[in-house]
Parts: structure tokens; sequence; C-alpha cells
């Protein structure tokens, strides 16, 4: 690692190292996260020769303030350990992309629609919490209640390695408040993540290979942006492949946009038809129904939000709601790390 800053010094002392501002931009970010993982690194090495040192000195001294400080000071490393590792972890393709993130309601109507916008509100918290930014590029209310579907793309520091753990089915379980006879209803919603592809993307792609559509935009909470049909919506008909973005203000401004999203999720499905283990960026594709979720959100008769894949479970659902799932992503991530030994 050190003769990786070494090279990075040395291609940042070139003097020709700004002709080129988006490349040089590019080594500074690729640098500066480098020397920050080594010093994270340098850091708990310190750490641990100062809790030798303790322990040295409580084997000398058996005193009961050296003991606890000993235990403050190993919990504080454990800590800063497994949060290391976590970030070691993100280093597949992509991860530390931003990401476009889909929520989908399955079929049920108000139901799942419903349950859609109680997840857009789950993670747009936990974007917050994280520090993430994010802009929403579509967003279709529900007929009554909810969501059809909405769009983000999410930006911040290994957005998109974080997210891909979120990828699937999740399910809801749960006495429904649109029904009148107070029945247990169970609701499907599918989120899907794409990494930002933000480098030039060579895609060629003729005006008879998609359709595109414009509608007026909504917001969040179904209130218009604007009055036009400034909304676009493209659609490649070979594969069936869908980018919206509703975010600009011109129907131009979205058109690119669109255009830009749509590049990237080709680009996407190209890179898995050429490379095998790319398959791992979009995950196994899977029906919105019954058997293929990834999560279950259950409210009734009990509470309990269970993950699947890695059996990480709580029975705080309050919690999760307000955007608290870093468990759920962290023993993804590490289940992940288990497999591919």
């Amino acid at each position: 690692m050190e003769t990786d800053i070494a090279e990075y010094d040395q291609m940042m002392a070139d003097p020709t190292f700004w002709d080129d501002q988006n490349a040089a931009q590019k080594v500074i970010q690729d640098a500066n996260e480098v020397k920050g993982t080594y010093q994270t690194f340098k850091n708990m090495e310190t750490k641990t020769e100062e809790i030798e040192l303790l322990l040295d000195m409580y084997r000398e001294d058996p005193d009961e303030d050296i003991k606890n400080e000993l235990i403050e000071e190993v919990l504080t490393l454990e800590k800063q350990s497994d949060q290391f590792e976590l970030d070691m972890l993100l280093s597949d393709p992509y991860d530390k992309n931003n990401a476009i993130f889909e929520i989908h309601p399955g079929a049920g109507g108000t139901e799942s629609q419903d349950w859609g916008d109680m997840l857009y509100r789950m993670y747009t918290r936990w974007f917050d919490k994280r520090g993430f930014s994010y802009e929403v590029l579509d967003y279709q209310s529900g007929d009554e209640a909810g969501i059809k579907s909405a769009t983000l793309l999410v930006k911040g520091t290994n957005v998109y390695g974080l997210l891909k753990a979120e990828k699937g089915v999740h399910r809801l379980v749960r006495i429904s408040p649109f029904d009148s006879s107070g029945r247990r209803h169970t609701s499907f919603v599918s989120v899907d993540v794409t990494p930002e592809i933000t480098d030039e993307i060579n895609i060629e792609i003729s005006p008879d290979e998609i359709r595109i559509d414009t509608y007026r935009a909504s917001g969040a909470g179904g209130q218009h942006v604007n009055k036009t049909d400034s909304a676009v919506r493209i659609t490649h008909k070979e594969t069936g492949i869908v980018a919206s973005s509703q975010a600009g203000r011109s129907q131009l401004a979205n058109r690119e946009t669109a255009m830009a999203t749509l590049k990237a999720k080709l680009y996407q499905k190209q890179q898995e038809e050429k490379e095998r283990e790319m398959a791992e960026i979009r995950g196994e594709q899977k029906e919105i129904g019954w058997g293929s979720q990834i999560r279950s959100y259950v409210f009734h008769p009990y509470a309990m939000v269970k993950d699947h894949r890695t059996n990480e479970e709580t029975g705080n659902t309050d919690a999760v709601m307000d955007g608290d799932i870093d468990a759920f992503i962290e023993a993804y991530l590490r289940s992940t790390m288990k497999q591919s030994k």
C-alpha cells in the first residue's frame, strides 16, 4: 500500500498532471481513498500497541482503573476492526460508485403501493443517516396511496457497494389499514440497484431501438413539479429495459438523464454477458411474489424483520422502518465474503 501511495504522489507531481482535468480528479480521489485506508490501518496498529502496553501494566499492577481502560480500548479496537473489515469487503467492480436505486411494487394495487412508499421512507431515512445525498429521477404516485414506482440517484462513498445488499423482493405481512374487515395482507415490492457508470460508455443507441414517452412530472406526495409533459421515459425495445427522469426542469434535460441511465443499464447487462463473475452486479432476477423474497417484514401477528439470505433478524420493526438497516447490510456483505473463500 505504501508503494501505491508513492506511485500516486509521483503521478500528481508530473507537470502534465492537470492537462486532463477529469483524469486528474479521478487520480486524486483514488489516492485519497488509498491514503485513508492506509491511515486507518496505521491507527489500528498504534491502538494495538497501546493495548499491549496497558496489558503489561495490568499484569504488573492489577489496578481496577487500568482494567477498565483496557476493556474500553479493546472494545474500541474491535469496533474499528469490524468497520475496516467491512470497508475491505467493498472491493468489487463499481462498489465505490453512486447507485441508481429503484422501487417497484408488485401486484396488489393499493396494498403493495403503500408498502412501496413505506420502503421509500425507510431508505431515504437511511440515506440521511449515512450522509448520502439523493436526487429523485422519477416518482409515480399511487392511485389511492403509496407509489407506483420511484427511481433515485444516490451519491456518496461506497453507495453501490452497500445498496447492492438490498436488491431483491421485500415482503410485508400486516393488518391492512385499507381493509375494513381488518384482515391480514401480504405485499411485495422489488428493489433494484444499478451502479452509476461515470466513465464514458461506448454504447450506440439508434432511434429505432428505443421508444420515448413523455408525461407530466409529479413529486413525492403527489404534488406536481410542473404543468407540462416534461418527464421522459425511454424503453429499450429489445431488452425491455426502462429508464425514466423527471428531475430536470425541461424535457431535454430529462431526456439526457434518462438516456444516461439507460446506457448505464445496457452497459451493465453487456458486462454480465461478457464476464460471468460480473453477474453479481445485478444478482438473481426473481419474480415479485411468493417464495422469492430476500427479506420479510412482519407486523402481525408478531413483530419481526428477517433476512432470508443470512438469517439476520430483529424484533424492533419501528427502528428498521426508520432506516436502521445497517445490521442487515453488513450481515449480507460478510456472508458473501465467506462464500467467496
